[in-house]
């Protein structure tokens, strides 16, 4: 039986999370109108192959830096490493297909601070037709895809993470924390994680198995806490860019 978050909107509790703190470098992957983004305060890194951003989505970022590129190619121009950038947070929220958010998780964890943060979307789906793998036949509203595999991938592949499944409507949001960025297994592994999970829906899984391999988070509780686990790698709120109009 599927169990269907019903906490907080995901998007609210993004929202409130950068009102309350204030981060380093934010990568945000799979932002489409920005409206995701728009509320950070954070020196940001936003891609999407197919931006529609009709809003303000700078506002009171020190920098916005924006790839309109797939996650591969970005990751793959170097554009961390020749900046020596290190995230503090990250969400992602790409395609949903679980063998590319695979693939955005390790890459992303290789550039995090070790005290950071990794969001993942979409990861707890409510029905089985919102899992579909095919593109060319999406079912009508929600679609996830199939990147609810990313919890039992992880659970099995890299079992020292701390997974945390936050009740968000409305499929879910995962909160990945303990990272290794030198960590190597989900990379060397990639093509034998992809074999063993490509042709494996939920229903074969099972879905009684995949929800009783966590418990819910409360996202309200979270904030509420003042979004305690995100803290380690949050700066002080003095060092925040308060932009001042200048007239000549």
């Amino acid at each position: 039986m599927y169990n269907k978050p019903l906490g907080m909107q995901y998007r609210r509790f993004l929202a409130t999370l950068h009102s309350q703190l204030l981060f380093d470098w934010y990568l945000e992957v799979g932002c489409r109108s920005g409206e995701s983004f728009a509320p950070v305060r954070s020196k940001t890194i936003a891609v999407d192959p197919f931006f529609r951003a009709e809003i303000n989505i700078i506002g009171s970022k020190p920098a916005l830096h924006v790839f309109q590129a797939t996650s591969d190619d970005f990751f793959a121009n170097g554009f961390l490493a020749r900046n020596d950038i290190r995230l503090s947070l990250a969400f992602l929220d790409g395609m949903h297909l679980f063998e590319f958010l695979l693939r955005d998780f390790l890459n992303t964890e290789a550039a995090m601070d070790p005290k950071g943060v990794i969001l993942l979307h979409d990861c707890v789906p409510y029905g089985l037709k919102m899992t579909r793998r095919d593109l060319d036949n999406l079912p009508e509203g929600a679609w996830t895809g199939d990147v609810w595999k990313l919890i039992p991938i992880l659970q099995q592949w890299r079992p020292e993470l701390t997974i945390t499944v936050l009740d968000c409507q409305p499929t879910g949001l995962v909160a990945v924390s303990g990272l290794d960025p030198k960590n190597r297994v989900l990379a060397d592994n990639y093509d034998r994680i992809v074999a063993d999970f490509t042709d494996m829906d939920i229903k074969q899984f099972g879905v009684e198995r995949f929800f009783a391999s966590f418990e819910y988070t409360g996202a309200r509780l979270v904030a509420r806490k003042v979004f305690q686990m995100f803290r380690p790698v949050a700066l002080p709120e003095e060092t925040a860019l308060v932009p001042q109009q200048i007239t000549p």
